[in-house]
């Protein structure tokens, strides 16, 4: 990967919109909800081993699962209806109940009624309803919008509104593999996976796959993101089907993997984060959730049952790391992160993005300040992991090609084995989460806050996480000659790392070092109230917030750059 980034609008790879599969997919949108649907009963079916008593534990567990949700955990995007569809479920369960005339088929029937009613319900709200001409809408208000905003900061005089002296990409830079990704979207599936930090993801993300000229992705969107109007627009716009994190019920679960693994067969490019919801540590995800994940290596193992050999029918994991230099939801992800017990609960998606006009006021911020951000496309793998050539071949850690269909076939057939696509998605897991690590960009902010953090740490050495992090701001200095040093050494670490092709940098981090800090200092974080690094008149560097310093500290966690301190 080199630090060289796409400078222009790309030619689209299909020209006309109906050769586009979401488009196809959009015109098909009954006859797609109906398969899902018909598919995911007969998964859950497969799940209770079509024993009635099963099926209606698992019904009742769903019922009593979304009771509680409403109750404890209503957003506004909720169906008005809600309430009054789940005690029509509860109602229509205790009639089945308490009939003592139904034979036991009648019995099974009457409960499959029911859970196709659930599913057909959650496959209409995944269901994306991506329309043509609010996608051209979108591209157009993002380009131009977010234009005007960059040129207004970047240039002086009245002019400057009208000014097109900056384009998005001197401000959004997309690196790495950009060609191969075009040329093999144009001959397969992608299935793109990127880090996940900000809310503002799927908007960069949407914008990222427009210019380098690929069609609409499909993708999955928090349903709490369509609590905010001008987020719902956008959203729907671009492609996004609708994830409901609260939802944790097999029915409900079954559905979304079905959706995704169903659209994947359909040929429609699709937009995973791995991590299923933002970094709430500010850490590169280490632990993805493997669902949605599997539905893609579900999907290739179809083509492969539908005779679909070549490479039409390949399915490509294309890696991607996002990189900023803050985050705006920042204080409240590692508060939330902070406040986890490690157990399952319910949580109030509360932060900065709480409405249009936050929205707004943050995009004027970013735009009329001098902070990049960088989109790093890896190379893409395929559904083993295995690395892929510009054809579409997969290659071997020897360069040979290998046939992926190899990996399904048991005793010269092709079969269905769950327990082995488990371990084949993990394993694709853990090398999405090294190509994650290998392809991440280094920025001067993300070097002073894991230095200064880790001097601390080692000043504080008989301290734990918690107790350190509650040390008063005003006993917390650094003398800045001690962090030049201590940043000198770790930057050297990095660009050994960097050699050794495990990390990427910016090219800013290539300038002089007091140059460098400085540039740090002045992005870290630089529109939280509390600053989490800063540089006073006395020459030393101080924190006037250690929870922040901590998240952005920890986008270097995973390098073992904390054994220089040891």
């Amino acid at each position: 990967m080199t630090d060289d980034y796409i400078k222009h609008q790309y030619a689209p790879i299909l020209p006309k919109k109906d050769e586009w599969p979401v488009v196809k997919l959009s015109k098909n949108r009954k006859e797609f909800i109906k398969r899902v649907t018909d598919a995911s009963v007969e998964r859950i079916l497969g799940h209770t081993g079509n024993q009635t008593h099963l099926l209606k534990e698992e019904l009742e567990t769903v019922l009593y699962r979304e009771r509680l949700r409403l109750k404890q955990n209503p957003w506004l995007v909720d169906a008005d209806d809600e309430p009054q569809f789940w005690a029509k479920v509860k109602s229509s369960l205790l009639a089945i109940g308490i009939d003592s005339s139904l034979t036991d088929a009648e019995r099974k029937h009457s409960y499959t009624a029911i859970l196709e009613s659930i599913v057909n319900r959650y496959v209409e709200e995944i269901a994306g309803n991506f329309k043509h001409a609010h996608y051209k809408a979108t591209r157009r208000i993002v380009t131009y919008g977010f234009s005007r905003l960059l040129n207004t900061a970047r240039v002086k005089g009245l002019k400057s509104f009208f000014s097109n002296q900056y384009t998005l990409q001197d401000k959004i830079q997309i690196i790495g593999q950009t060609d191969q990704l075009r040329n093999l979207a144009a001959k397969g599936t992608i299935v793109m996976v990127p880090t996940h930090f900000s809310n503002l993801d799927s908007i960069l993300i949407g914008w990222t796959i427009s210019t380098l000229g690929l069609p609409p992705f499909i993708y999955g969107a928090g349903l709490n993101l369509f609590n905010i109007q001008i987020f719902a627009y956008f959203m729907d716009a671009l492609g996004a089907y609708k994830v409901d994190r609260r939802k944790k019920n097999l029915v409900y679960l079954e559905s979304l993997k079905t959706y995704s693994s169903e659209a994947l067969q359909f040929g429609c490019h699709s937009l995973f984060f791995p991590g299923g919801t933002r970094s709430r540590s500010g850490n590169i995800e280490s632990r993805l959730k493997l669902g949605l994940l599997s539905s893609a290596m579900e999907a290739q193992r179809v083509n492969y049952q539908k005779g679909i050999t070549d490479v039409g029918g390949k399915i490509f994991v294309v890696p991607v790391t996002i990189n900023y230099h803050f985050v705006l939801e920042a204080p409240s992800l590692i508060h939330d992160y902070l406040n986890l017990t490690g157990q399952e609960r319910y949580y109030k998606e509360s932060d900065e993005f709480s409405n249009s006009y936050k929205i707004f006021k943050f995009l004027v911020k970013f735009f009329t300040k001098g902070s990049d951000i960088s989109v790093s496309i890896g190379q893409a793998l395929d559904i083993m992991g295995n690395y892929v050539d510009g054809d579409g071949n997969s290659r071997d850690k020897d360069g040979r090609v290998i046939d992926c269909r190899d990996y399904f076939i048991s005793n010269g057939k092709l079969t269905v084995d769950t327990q082995r696509e488990e371990e084949y998605t993990k394993a694709l897991g853990s090398r999405i989460v090294a190509e994650f690590h290998r392809i991440n960009r280094v920025f001067s902010s993300h070097l002073v806050a894991f230095t200064a953090f880790n001097i601390i740490k080692k000043a504080n050495k008989k301290l734990d996480l918690f107790s350190l992090l509650k040390v008063p701001e005003e006993d917390i200095s650094i003398p800045y000659a001690f962090f030049r040093t201590e940043c000198q050494r770790v930057l050297q670490r990095i660009m050994e790392l960097k050699e050794e092709g495990k990390v990427h940098t910016a090219p800013h981090l290539g300038v002089d070092i007091d140059q460098l800090i400085a540039h740090g200092l002045d992005n870290v974080g630089m529109y939280h109230a509390k600053r989490p690094l800063i540089k006073t008149h006395n020459n030393e560097i101080v924190t006037e917030d250690m929870n922040l310093l901590y998240y952005y500290h920890n986008r270097l966690e995973g390098y073992e750059l904390d054994k220089l301190f040891r």
